[in-house]
């Protein structure tokens, strides 16, 4: 059997009394912002849930912030925590709760406890530079080391910001008129879209990487609340990652950044930044000056050590010389007697070579040969050796010793 029948209206005024009963007060709920929307000074938001494990939405309700409260609300928010209330941050707010026949449930927002959001802030700053210590990346950037002289400076920053001008103004105007050359990659450096504006600044340096000493990149002064978009991880990963070193001076005094942990120098606003390379420069025509100084010490000390040497060397020479020349005679008459001594020995011994040839020639002489009894027989003017040279009648002639015998032949028997 059907029970009561409602129309809708009936049934939704139910339920808004329901609530009104059971739930009167007001309670502090903690939640995620999504959809944040200002009109006509009122903030409409969402609120939001996610399953911890899953990140799944588990529970949304529409929500509401009158003027007269946001205006107190959203300043004192900012000031305290230093990012925009905007969506995406978890909040701790104290509503009560509202069911409108027509516009279904929602909450209407009383108050706000920021030390909550700064809570929840600091721990995603924390995971995140977790997550880069853990990926071996947190200071890669801080290891990079800078050049002695830094003149080539990559700046990124809003083109219109009094802060980069500022920044240039310091630059230009620094009291040792130190050179600097800078080149601006223009991002946008507050609002949703500093993540990627800033990413591409870094890829445009990148891609002229040779042409840089240092990247610079600076926001000028301004709501802190704006301050949100330099706290990403894309962008601290690229920052802790990239090949030059960077120097970051974001914001004031007070501000806090993830890029101020992974950056190799970090300054507090962009004249400090100036200041920064200004100093470092001085410090480094300090360490060459000096380094000069010392050329010249050692240069003066070098030169007088070698004039001294040269000095006594000057000295040394005469006797050096004097020494030369006795060393040089001594050789000479070494020499000259050496050379005596060996032509009389080679003289002696060609002389006696030669009295033996002499004796072996007085040995194989004809005389010597007739003084032992031999003799010699010429015919016709001609030694005779052979009987058949001769015939019967032939006169020859017989060398002896002591005189020649000239005879007639008579026969010549073979």
């Amino acid at each position: 059997m059907i029970g009561d029948i409602f129309t809708l209206d009936e049934l939704n005024k139910r339920v808004r009394q329901s609530i009104e009963q059971s739930m009167p007060n007001e309670y502090w709920v903690k939640a995620e912002l999504s959809d944040v929307r200002i009109n006509n000074g009122h903030c409409y938001l969402e609120f939001i849930q996610s399953d911890k494990r899953n990140h799944q939405l588990i529970a949304k309700a529409r929500g509401i912030i009158w003027s007269s409260v946001f205006k107190i609300l959203r300043p004192y928010f900012e000031e305290t925590t230093h990012q925009p209330f905007d969506s995406g941050i978890k909040v701790l707010v104290r509503v009560s709760i509202q069911f409108h026949e027509l516009y279904g449930y929602s909450l209407t927002v009383h108050d706000i406890d920021p030390t909550y959001t700064i809570g929840d802030k600091d721990r995603r700053r924390r995971e995140i530079l977790l997550q880069l210590e853990k990926e071996g990346v947190l200071t890669l950037n801080k290891e990079l080391p800078l050049p002695m002289l830094i003149q080539r400076i990559a700046v990124i920053s809003s083109a219109t910001a009094a802060g980069y001008e500022d920044f240039k103004h310091q630059l230009d105007n620094n009291p040792n008129c130190y050179a600097f050359s800078t080149q601006l990659f223009p991002a946008i450096m507050q609002g949703a879209q500093v993540e990627n504006s800033i990413l591409q600044a870094l890829d445009d340096i990148n891609s002229r990487i040779n042409e840089f000493d240092v990247v610079v990149i600076i926001r000028g002064g301004g709501a802190t609340s704006d301050l949100s978009g330099f706290d990403t991880y894309l962008l601290a990963a690229a920052c802790a990652q990239f090949s030059l070193p960077i120097i970051v001076g974001i914001g004031h005094e007070r501000d806090e950044t993830l890029l101020d942990h992974v950056a190799a120098i970090r300054v507090k606003t962009p004249t400090a930044a100036a200041e920064y390379l200004i100093g470092h420069n001085e410090n480094a025509a300090l360490y060459l000056n000096e380094l000069s100084k010392k050329i010249q010490e050692k240069t003066v000390q070098l030169l007088t050590r070698e004039y001294n040497r040269l000095h006594i060397l000057k000295n040394r020479i005469p006797a050096l010389v004097t020494k030369q020349i006795n060393d040089s005679k001594i050789r000479l008459i070494l020499s000259h007697n050496n050379l005596k001594t060996s032509i009389k020995s080679s003289l002696s011994f060609q002389q006696n070579n030669l009295n033996m040839i002499r004796q072996r020639l007085y040995d194989i002489s004809p005389d010597r040969i007739l003084s032992k009894g031999y003799s010699i027989t010429f015919a016709n003017g001609k030694i005779l050796t052979d009987v058949t040279q001769i015939h019967k009648n032939d006169i020859i002639t017989t060398q002896l010793t002591n005189g020649v015998i000239t005879s007639i032949v008579t026969d010549n028997n073979k």
